[in-house]
This record gives structure tokens, sequence and C-alpha cells, in this order.
């Protein structure tokens, strides 16, 4: 009896730790707008606590920035930077002398896009991103995404 609960209490330790090494989600849609005009949405939802920084930074960050990455695709056209939808919070630690830009909760990074033609395809690329707490930042992570469109 006593291994038996020792084996369930490692496994909800080990359940707890794996969930806290990921408290960023992301869901990737498109939204058309018009005959061959779609946005692609990237919707980061943060745990409770944790948050996510800007595509931009100040000049005294120490935070890695979000960046996209969009794989090359013949068929589309990109329209302009990916813009932040969301309520961005502007952080400053004295003590270490650094400000940031982040978001916490959710935040929807939006690239408005064109197709060069009448026809189904996807967008695909990466997001790298660091994410934080007040008491630690994990490394950057790099996700790979795929949308359709068309």
């Amino acid at each position: 009896m006593k291994k038996l609960l020792f084996l369930l209490t490692a496994v909800l330790v080990i359940s707890a730790a794996q969930a806290q090494l990921n408290p960023v989600s992301w869901k990737f849609t498109s939204k058309k707008l018009s005959d061959k005009v779609y946005e692609i949405h990237m919707t980061a939802v943060m745990d409770n606590g944790w948050h996510l920084y800007s595509q931009t930074q100040p000049a005294d960050a120490i935070s890695i920035p979000t960046k996209f990455s969009f794989t090359g695709n013949p068929l589309v056209k990109l329209e302009g930077a990916v813009k932040e939808v969301g309520k961005m919070e502007k952080f400053h630690d004295a003590s270490v002398g650094a400000s940031a830009n982040q978001y916490s909760k959710t935040v929807n990074f939006v690239q408005k896009i064109t197709l060069k033609a009448a026809a189904k395809t996807n967008i695909s690329g990466t997001v790298t991103y660091q994410t934080c707490d007040d008491k630690q930042c994990l490394p950057p992570k790099k996700v790979p995404f795929k949308v359709n469109i068309g």
C-alpha cells in the first residue's frame, strides 16, 4: 500500500512539474476578410501568473521578444507586420534595471495575408517566445504551426 501511495504521489508531482514547463498554449486559425484576403490569428493563452513578451522591447529589456517566422509560399503575400491584440503591460524591475513589454492571460498576434491566386493552400512557420512568472523564466521555446487557407 505504501508503494502504491508513493507511486501515485510521484506521478502527481511529475504531472504538475510538466504542466509548469508548458504554461503557454497556442491556437492558430485563419479568418477570411474578403476574396483572397485573410488574417492569420496566432493566439497565446498563458496560465495564471505567467506572461510572454511583446515583439518589441524597450532598450533596457533583458527578455527575449516573441518572434514569428513564416515559411515561404509562392501563393501567399504577407501584408505588413504581425500586429498584437491584447492588453500590453509595461513592466520595470528597478532591482535589475530592466523593463519589458509583456502580456498576461492572452494575446492575439495577427498577420494579414493576400492569396496571389484563388487556390487552397496553407501558411506555416514557427513562433519563438519566452515565458516567465514572478520567480523564474523558462528557456525560449519554438513552436511550429500550419494554418489552412482558402
